[in-house]
């Protein structure tokens, strides 16, 4: 089971802010795709996602030595990023009932768990435009993880976490990752992708060097 992106390449306008990439993750598998803001990381991971096209190149998802088509990629694949946003004018409970219709959660889990693993208890019938950044957060983390996927990207998943929330994080994707491909789009901070194996910084991605974490 793999995910390989093969001669992507991508451009705004004239200017080109990748090419000639070529990678393989393995499926069970965790990476962590390190470079600061504005180099390219996190339009990488959106296309990996499905949710960007790239210039040139392409990238094909096997799972049990079957090629997914991209038109049912968002079966198999679930995102998590601190830009994306989330159906504000819903209250929790309505949310989570409608994303539960378009994505299974991972078996024996309920919507009930999941809004209890989320701390969101005291909210479920709070509109999701009142909640905090931390909340917002913690309730896109538990989605992803909590989903039935067979791959999870998260870019830069603390972001808008405080201390407690960060230790909540470490707890989730230490229960809920087993099985997954997970990538973590990072500016290099640790808690982010402690759980990482396998490392790939965005200055030497046109090397296609993915390294083991030391």
């Amino acid at each position: 089971m793999s995910l390989c992106i093969s001669n992507i390449g991508k451009k705004f306008k004239k200017n080109w802010v990748f090419k000639n990439i070529h990678l393989d993750f393995n499926l069970p598998g965790s990476y962590v795709i390190i470079g600061a803001n504005g180099s390219g990381k996190s339009t990488l991971l959106q296309i990996i996602s499905g949710h960007l096209s790239a210039t040139e190149g392409k990238t094909t998802l096997k799972i049990k030595n079957k090629n997914i088509i991209a038109d049912n990629w968002h079966e198999h694949i679930v995102y998590a990023a601190p830009y994306f946003e989330l159906i504000e004018e819903m209250f929790l409970e309505e949310f989570v009932n409608f994303y539960i219709k378009f994505k299974q959660l991972q078996e024996s889990l309920t919507k009930d768990d999941l809004i209890k693993i989320a701390y969101l208890e005291d909210s479920r019938n709070k509109q999701i435009k009142n909640f905090s950044s931390g909340m917002k957060q913690r309730l896109k983390l538990a989605l992803a993880m909590l989903t039935k996927a067979s791959v999870v990207l998260l870019d830069e998943p603390c972001s808008n976490l405080d201390e407690k929330g960060i230790l909540w994080y470490r707890d989730l994707t230490l229960k809920y990752s087993h099985g997954k491909l997970i990538i973590v789009c990072s500016n290099n901070i640790e808690a982010e992708f402690f759980f990482c194996k396998n490392k790939l910084k965005m200055e030497n991605i046109s090397a296609n060097k993915i390294t083991k974490k030391q």
